[in-house]
């Protein structure tokens, strides 16, 4: 029968392990290299003990330039396999942090978003400092395997001079690694507290630095600070925490070794006085008792770096083993660029139904922002279809029965706070270098006079963030790389927000123009926008409370006049 703690699973365990198989030709030979300069190093004091033995009884020069030549075979060995050994497991560790990295990504940038209660700082984190700590497992096991290949060999070496030495080492390796083992599990979640608090510090400054004009519009930055302050002296509290814990286990680690190699030290010292082991054997074991606190001290750290292994593994298992937050269907949308919205009721949405036909230019004066916001999400697919009652039809398809893919590639949702990257004009405007339209872009949306304001033109340098740009600027560059994309279905929310009232009529047609034909949503309160539109839709309390155009809506409804007239 299975019990349930067989059947439980462990994803961060087999995120280890994947990382460990994908590696087993690396670590092979690292675990080689490494063991060959661990025992070199154990070679160097029983090299000394049997010279000093020979030399004193043989009184040879032969035997002198022997051992000298001995001791010259032990350091190149040992520094060439240090150099070999600690190339290719630092190669093969830096690799799959790379792996790692690039698939926590991928995750973030797949279609379908994860079922992960984690803001975009956190997953930064886990990508980056997680990845690289789950990877240190591939030099963490070549290192414990050759730290034990040489307490093995120290011994061995000193059983062969008196049993009760080697019987000496080997209970004492064991009873510290067992006192330790204890210790690392405090390690170990203390760690991943501290990996969870600064990853919550780091998404604290992304909300920040993406709202930092918003913030010091209104005069938020004091606010904004202290709230950091304290995430940030959670952090700061934890790390010291963590910090004295990790320094009480590597000083229990060192006087557990020192008291070890003491013991041993003073056994060779009393079983030489005794008679029992000569003085070769005697300076072999003093030696050796000096030697094996680096192996102790290696061998002893390695429960601690498995833990932190585990525990950053457990943090991205978080993000790799989410489940998606839907599942799309496998089809494509048929040709054309109708779109229906039935009896939707989402958030402030109730029973929102209205249709757009292929190649009309339709404009939503919405008077809940929130409404507008909810809106243009579900249209995104960034809201599961089944997170919502009734339906969206595209080119009459149910939403839900569609690739999410293929969904985004007929119908282009144009957020109003669109990203802008750190590039080129350029390179903003057609990231993949494959549109035709770029030149119509930047005319319909006014963007012609930025790229005229710099000699590089389209290709004058962006930051990021769109840093070295306007408000107006970004928000116009958004709209250009929208309209360039070219969709069958373009829904474009706020668009002109952050432009003057000259500008705003001149995109409006400009939207107009280039997009005749081309089924086209504006979610938008610009007066502009809804007299270039064919048809008016008014939202209000998620409904469609009236329809006819900008004009005649203007003349017969005082509400909608009041509400966008400006």
């Amino acid at each position: 029968m299975t019990t349930p703690d067989t059947q439980r699973p462990r994803p961060g365990f087999d995120i280890l392990r994947t990382a460990l198989r994908r590696n087993v030709g690396a670590m092979t030979w690292g675990t080689v290299l490494m063991g060959m300069y661990q025992a070199g190093e154990t070679a160097f004091p029983i090299a000394l003990g049997l010279i000093v033995e020979h030399t004193m009884r043989d009184r040879s020069l032969g035997s002198l330039a022997l051992s000298i030549a001995a001791l010259a075979v032990i350091i190149t060995t040992v520094s060439l396999s240090w150099r070999f050994g600690m190339r290719i497991l630092q190669k093969a560790n830096t690799t799959e942090a790379h792996r790692w990295r690039v698939q926590v990504a991928a995750c973030g940038l797949q279609p379908v978003a994860r079922d992960v209660d984690l803001k975009s700082g956190e997953v930064l984190t886990i990508a980056t400092e997680d990845a690289d700590q789950t990877a240190d497992i591939i030099e963490v096991v070549p290192l414990m395997v050759s730290s034990l290949v040489a307490v093995l060999v120290a011994a061995v070496a000193l059983s062969l001079a008196d049993v009760r030495l080697g019987l000496l080492v080997i209970v004492g390796t064991v009873a510290i690694l067992s006192i330790l083992s204890v210790l690392s599990k405090r390690t170990g979640s203390s760690t991943r507290e501290q990996q969870a608090r600064v990853a919550r510090a780091g998404a604290k400054v992304a909300d920040l630095i993406t709202g930092l004009r918003p913030l010091h519009g209104f005069g938020g930055n004091h606010a904004a600070f202290l709230s950091y302050r304290k995430v940030s002296t959670e952090a700061k509290h934890q790390a010291i925490t963590v910090a004295r814990v990790n320094g009480a286990y590597a000083g229990t680690a060192l006087a557990l070794n020192a008291v070890l190699a003491a013991a041993v030290t003073l056994t060779a010292g009393w079983l030489a006085f005794d008679g029992q082991i000569t003085i070769g054997q005697l300076v072999m074991a003093v030696g050796l008792a000096q030697f094996i606190i680096e192996p102790l001290k290696l061998f002893s750290d390695m429960p601690k770096y498995v833990m932190i292994a585990r525990a950053s593994a457990e943090r991205m298992a978080l993000v790799l083993a989410a489940p998606p937050v839907t599942t799309p269907g496998p089809e494509r949308p048929a040709a054309g660029g109708d779109l229906e919205i039935d009896c939707v009721r989402y958030g402030t949405l109730r029973d929102l139904k209205f249709q757009v036909p292929a190649g009309e230019f339709v404009a939503i004066a919405v008077y809940q922002p929130r409404a507008a916001a909810e809106l243009a999400s579900i249209l995104a697919v960034n809201v599961p279809p089944d997170a919502y009652e009734g339906v969206v039809r595209v080119s009459g398809q149910e939403i839900a029965d569609l690739s999410i893919e293929a969904v985004r590639e007929h119908m282009l949702v144009n957020p109003y706070d669109g990203e802008i990257f750190a590039g080129t004009l350029r390179t903003n405007l057609d990231p993949s270098g494959t549109s035709r339209m770029v030149p119509e872009a930047v005319e319909a949306s006014m963007l012609t006079d930025v790229v005229a304001l710099h000699r590089e033109g389209l290709d004058y340098g962006v930051r990021d963030r769109g840093a070295n740009l306007s408000g107006g600027q970004r928000q116009r560059l958004s709209l250009a790389r929208a309209l360039a994309a070219d969709a069958d279905v373009l829904v474009l929310h706020d668009p002109t927000t952050a432009v003057d009232a000259v500008t705003e009529q001149l995109i409006a047609r400009g939207i107009a123009e280039l997009r005749r034909g081309r089924t086209t949503i504006a979610i938008t309160s610009s007066p502009a926008l809804l007299d270039a539109a064919d048809r008016v839709l008014v939202l209000d309390d998620g409904v469609i409370t009236a329809e006819d155009t900008h004009r005649n809506l203007l003349a017969t409804d005082e509400h909608y006049c009041l509400a966008v007239a400006r």
